[in-house]
């Protein structure tokens, strides 16, 4: 293959969403639209998804049974695909059945692996969509895979779902031992299939493999094409998917030809810092065998960053990983937020962090703090969750503190002040849509002796105590905020002086924590408070910031009611120090600037729903991905989120509280133990919470289908004894328009006003091609291809609803 540019890259759409080819005969060829998600395993395909607000993607993925030209020639087409897009894409590799979660997530209806494929010499152009027969075993719950497996009952199993499609009818068959979230997504599988590969002129029948005497018409037809089943079913076979624990070891390697030949060493293990990264070399990071990441510097030859694909495959063999192991390739400047995530700090020229904050990379930042209108909360969902605020803090504060083990309520003159060596309770409530809500943060201590970790156990059992009388609480564990007070024992007041370390910008982020009256706890970067018995100072290091002392001056009014003195540092009085007890060293480097980076926020599956406890994560996720039965995890670096499902077991909430102090401990980037960790229910999420998805609809839990209803509403549309066994034959053709009605007997019409058997909720089903493109102004496929909600718009304008 010649390395100019393939004529077909021409043809490349530049906008947002998929494009795929498959390689036949060594070229790149298109993939129908209305295929999309169909994968035969004698292939390979490359796939690209573009966005504006981020990078372009490009998988190129390997089918089981593909011959290794194809595979080469795919490669090819990968490098040659991103020097053409001008060097800025993602590159990743993936292998049939072991595709990454971010691969699997374009196709949210779940992937359809085909037997054939040109490799094979099988060819796979469908002349009658209708002259069907096949098998598909339907696997996993969040990502589903739907692989065509061999027509016979001997590739049924008890545990997982299976679809036997004959065309005009597809029978979804379940396992006694499959789980609601597995039918569910069958279901839904099959109603795609019915709508993007038969136009919905298809039908959908249900059989619960425990109870198939409720199926008589069902199994009659299943019978009729696998024969009568003799003997036993086999075992349910386990979802072998790896915890992400298995992913938190990290090392990274250099790739080099510096010395005429290329050398692979190792440079470091987690956690990782952006620094590491030179421009002039390539480098693999491996994430434990789990993936393999190829980082492309700007100044790496030429030959490094093509071989770089090459480089990756090699390293697995090298390591003796899996050939499925999943491959990111990606150049400088361009790096997957999977990747960046890896790393403990990882800043770009020029971002913003927070309202108007700026990192610059080589001097102090001046940071210009913009007005904030809290008003915006509500106009902007996102910003409440970024600023991790609810609403302009005018709800109502209840404080408890724990004493001997019981709840002892605060005075609400000392709201705000905190003794580290206590733990408190304190439940916000405020309104929204004129309804009471309520947040409940656990006030934890940070030093675990055994008798904290006893104090610890009684905040969380007296939080679910109050939980029992305001329903509905969101639970927060807060580790800091506003002042925390001594540790009594700790730091000596006896002196009657007092000195508190202020930190924040803002009135959402500052805190002031107590230290040892003395010279040494001080710090240029810092604004400290110092009360003293006649006069309380205020002293600002050369370090802080304008904001920093702005929220000195607010907040010291809570410590003493006393005038300040404001005291520079290097001009201080002798006064102040004597009331230090002396002068003394204390760390005196100005600091640069440096600003907690953006991380672009993580959604994990935390389910038991396989037999074992498992946490799998969620790419491009949206509300849809909160699946009810199971409990989720959303990260957002600042906070980390468990969502419980309505339906989720006691089992699983457990285990993903543990999980997720155990999944902040063993993060990569060496993230803070202490990190918030909140709990929100299903139906009451706050805006913290919600302002990470692109789109929330707070009706959906109420409007969204459940299995049983979904079942019954396939009940619902008519007896599936019209298709005989007869129509089902694959020698039978049942194309055509034989089962369509005027628009005269479909429009504006009463269900009871209907023509026999036509399904009144799928009437556009029933019309020619003709009429349908003339009633509803667009072709089916293109009507196929347009979110639910604009669908049924349509068909109400039309009457057809």
């Amino acid at each position: 293959m010649s390395d100019e540019t393939p004529d077909v890259f021409k043809s490349i759409q530049r906008k947002p969403g998929l494009q795929i080819w498959t390689i036949n005969s060594m070229k790149m060829v298109p993939v129908p639209e209305q295929a999309y998600g169909n994968f035969f395993e004698g292939d390979c395909y490359i796939i690209t998804i573009m966005d504006p607000a981020r990078s372009t993607d490009i998988h190129y993925w390997i089918g089981n049974t593909s011959s290794q030209d194809e595979q080469g020639s795919a490669a090819i087409y990968v490098t040659q695909m991103d020097s053409f897009l001008g060097g800025s894409p993602v590159q990743h590799r993936e292998v049939q059945s072991c595709e990454s979660a971010k691969f699997r997530s374009y196709f949210k209806n779940g992937l359809i692996y085909k037997k054939g494929g040109v490799a094979s010499g099988f060819q796979h152009v469908e002349t009658n969509v209708y002259n069907i027969r096949r098998l598909l075993h339907v696997k996993g719950t969040k990502n589903v895979t739907a692989t065509e497996v061999e027509v016979s009952w001997n590739s049924f199993n008890s545990g997982d779902v299976f679809l036997l499609d004959m065309g005009k009818m597809i029978v979804q068959w379940n396992g006694p031992q499959s789980n609601r979230q597995e039918k569910l997504k069958g279901v839904l599988l099959a109603q795609d299939i019915r709508d993007r590969e038969r136009g919905g002129r298809a039908q959908i029948g249900l059989v619960e493999g425990g109870s198939e005497e409720d199926g008589p018409e069902l199994m009659k037809m299943m019978r009729a094409v696998l024969g009568q089943r003799a003997g036993q079913l086999r075992d349910a076979i386990p979802d072998d998917q790896p915890d992400f624990y298995q992913t938190a070891h990290v090392r990274l390697y250099s790739v080099s030809d510096a010395s005429g030949k290329l050398v692979v060493q190792e440079v470091a293990t987690q956690p990782l810092t952006k620094d590491l990264l030179q421009s002039s070399d390539c480098f693999i990071v491996d994430q434990g065998g789990a993936a393999i990441f190829v980082w492309k510097g700007k100044h790496a030859t030429k030959e490094e960053r093509h071989a770089a694909l090459s480089n990756a495959v090699g390293f697995i063999k090298a390591k003796n990983y899996p050939t499925t192991t999943n491959v990111e390739v990606m150049c400088e400047g361009a790096e997957s937020a999977t990747f960046k995530q890896l790393f403990k700090s990882w800043m770009e020229k020029g971002q913003t962090q927070g309202l108007g904050k700026t990192y610059s990379v080589g001097k102090i930042a001046k940071v210009d703090q913009a007005k904030f209108d809290v008003m915006e909360l509500h106009a902007r969902p996102e910003l409440a969750a970024q600023q991790r605020m609810v609403d302009d803090a005018s709800g109502e504060v209840k404080i408890w503190r724990i004493e001997n083990l019981e709840l002892q309520e605060v005075s609400p003159s000392t709201y705000g002040q905190f003794y580290g060596g206590d733990c408190y309770l304190v439940l916000y409530s405020y309104m929204r849509s004129s309804q009471p809500q309520y947040i409940l943060y656990m006030w934890l201590v940070r030093i675990l002796e055994d008798s904290v970790q006893l104090t610890h156990s009684h905040v969380q059992y007296n939080a679910h105590c109050i939980i029992t009388v305001y329903l509905n609480t969101v639970l927060q564990t807060w580790y800091t905020n506003c002042i925390t007070l001594c540790i009594p024992g700790v730091v000596n007041t006896s002196t009657g002086v007092r000195l508190f370390q202020v930190r924040g910008t803002d009135e959402f982020n500052t805190q002031a924590t107590e230290v040892p009256p003395r010279s040494s706890s001080l710090n240029s970067n810092d604004v400290f408070i110092l009360k003293a018995d006649n006069v309380c100072y205020l002293w600002y290091g050369k370090g802080c910031s304008g904001d920093e002392r702005e929220m000195g001056k607010a907040i010291s009014d809570v410590v003493s009611r006393q005038d300040k003195q404001i005291v520079m540092e290097g001009q201080e009085p002798a006064q102040f120090w004597v009331a230090l007890g002396g002068k003394a060293p204390y760390a005196s480097d100005k600091r640069f600037e440096k600003e907690t980076p953006l991380y672009t926020p993580r959604l994990f599956e935390c389910s038991n729903q396989t037999g074992r406890f498992l946490m799998t994560e969620v790419q491009d996720f949206a509300q849809e991905d909160l699946d009810e039965d199971d409990v989720m995890l959303l990260d957002t670096w600042e906070e980390v989120f468990l969502w419980i499902g309505n339906s989720a077991n006691q089992y699983e909430t457990q285990e993903a509280s543990k999980s997720a102090v155990e999944y902040l401990r063993t993060h990569p980037a060496g993230r803070d133990p202490n990190t918030p960790i909140i709990t929100v229910k299903q139906g009451y999420e706050p805006p913290t919470f919600t302002g990470w998805f692109s789109a929330w609809d707070p009706h959906k839990w109420s409007g969204g289908l459940s299995y049983e209803e979904m079942k019954q509403k396939l009940r619902d549309v008519g007896s599936v004894s019209q298709i005989t066994v007869v129509n089902i034959k694959p020698s039978q053709s049942s194309a055509g328009n034989s089962g369509t009605y005027s628009p005269e007997q479909l429009l504006n019409k009463n269900p009871n006003e209907l023509p026999a058997g036509v399904d009144p909720n799928r009437r556009e089903a029933y019309l020619s091609d003709a009429d349908f493109e003339s009633v509803l102004g667009s072709s089916r496929a293109d009507f196929q291809r347009l979110p639910k909600w604009r669908q049924s718009d349509l068909k109400k304008k039309a009457g057809l609803f």
